[in-house]
């Protein structure tokens, strides 16, 4: 049983995501709870969260903000309909000029409990290409360690379709990963995954606690947001407990239309809690949170029963390949039924695994030319979904 549908236990939250077991937090504060829909910032809210921020840095816990708002607070400014999002150029527009409010609205709060602000902006191609990811790793480290609170949002004013996150609970998951965090907290306008959508079904079941993330965990997902104003629903945030949970974070996903959001579930832990298995070493997880890939090798049941005890993905148990890739570019590896089961960098071309897929290792060489690498993917450069 994956999914605990009982009443969460007294203090869960409290127990997972505390200063005491938590020593490295991300917080995700979306565009429904920080902007009004008259466009303007709910400041007195945002009070609220940062006091109960304060009180955590206060008792030892280290704190990163991933926050959404600045297109809908530029939009207001600008004048701009349907919240600045008409097109790709009134988001970058409305993105550039509601950062600055952004930023100034967490740097005075923040600065109000005599902590410092510091701003990140990044794109999905900062957190995807591997020395820009460890740049920003280091980053958050340093600034963490300097008793900096850093608020990081995605860089909208230059991001395009292709190379955008589109919404903050994946990027906050990623961004765990990079700060080496012990937990997320998203921060949303509904308070959990329930088993059916509680805005359309009165009889819901909120579930509190969830050890693995299953064909049935994903069906309880709803794609739409019930805002209109922020950009991910429900299956953004159960795909950011995915790459959070693969990185050893646990997250939550809990109610901010509350003032002290923050206290309130630390006190109650009411949400529901995705619970990650344990550490992850950093290369590994930054492999499987990866969001964009260049191809794909299919295995057989074989192969895949290997891999799943720790092996490398050897040519004889590939079947298939897609994609145009080249050696080093990030792959998926999908098994028989056509699930992604890793996610690794390739040691051959595609043109190349094509020529070798299914034959035996001492093939490799006369069907190359040259002498062969161990592996196509490597266990060592290979994450298991």
């Amino acid at each position: 049983m994956v999914a605990d549908l009982t009443s969460s236990p007294p203090n869960a939250g409290e127990d997972r995501f505390s200063p005491q077991n938590c020593p490295r937090l991300v917080v995700k504060v979306g565009s429904a709870l920080l902007v009004a829909p008259d466009g303007q910032a709910r400041r007195y809210w945002l009070a609220s969260l940062v006091a109960d921020i304060a009180e955590r840095v206060a008792a030892g816990q280290q704190i990163v903000i991933v926050s959404s708002g600045a297109i809908a607070l530029g939009a207001r400014r600008l004048g701009l309909a349907k919240g600045g999002r008409a097109s790709l150029e009134d988001a970058q527009a409305a993105a550039a000029t509601g950062q600055i409010a952004l930023s100034s609205i967490w740097a005075e709060l923040l600065a109000s409990h005599g902590l410092t602000a510091a701003q990140l902006l990044v794109t999905l191609d900062d957190l995807e290409d591997r020395r820009r990811y460890l740049n920003v790793s280091a980053t958050l480290g340093r600034l963490l360690t300097l008793g900096v609170v850093p608020v990081v949002n995605e860089n909208d004013s230059v991001a395009t379709e292709e190379i955008r996150f589109g919404d903050n609970d994946r990027l906050a998951a990623r961004v765990g990963a990079a700060a080496r965090a012990n937990g997320v907290v998203l921060l949303s306008d509904i308070d959990g995954l329930y088993d059916s959508n509680p805005h359309s079904n009165p009889d819901a079941k909120l579930i509190p606690h969830v050890s693995q993330i299953d064909a049935a965990i994903m069906g309880m997902a709803d794609a739409k947001s019930s805002s209109g104003m922020g950009s991910g629903g429900m299956v953004s945030k159960v795909e950011a407990a995915r790459i959070a949970t693969a990185a050893g974070a646990n997250l939550a996903i809990a109610s901010g239309r509350i003032d002290h959001p923050l206290a309130r579930f630390g006190a109650t832990g009411h949400g529901t809690v995705f619970a990650t298995a344990g550490n992850a070493p950093a290369r590994k997880a930054w492999l499987s949170g990866g969001l964009t890939d260049r191809g794909a090798i299919r295995i057989d049941v074989g192969a895949a029963k290997a891999l799943a005890t720790g092996r490398s993905l050897l040519a004889a148990g590939a079947i298939g390949v897609e994609g145009e890739f080249v050696r080093g570019d990030l792959i998926r590896i999908v098994d028989a039924g056509g699930r992604t089961m890793a996610r690794g960098l390739v040691e051959y071309d595609a043109s190349e695994v094509a020529r070798i897929v299914g034959r035996r290792s001492d093939e490799l060489a006369n069907l190359l030319g040259y002498a062969p690498r161990s592996a196509l993917v490597h266990r060592n450069h290979m994450a298991l979904l």
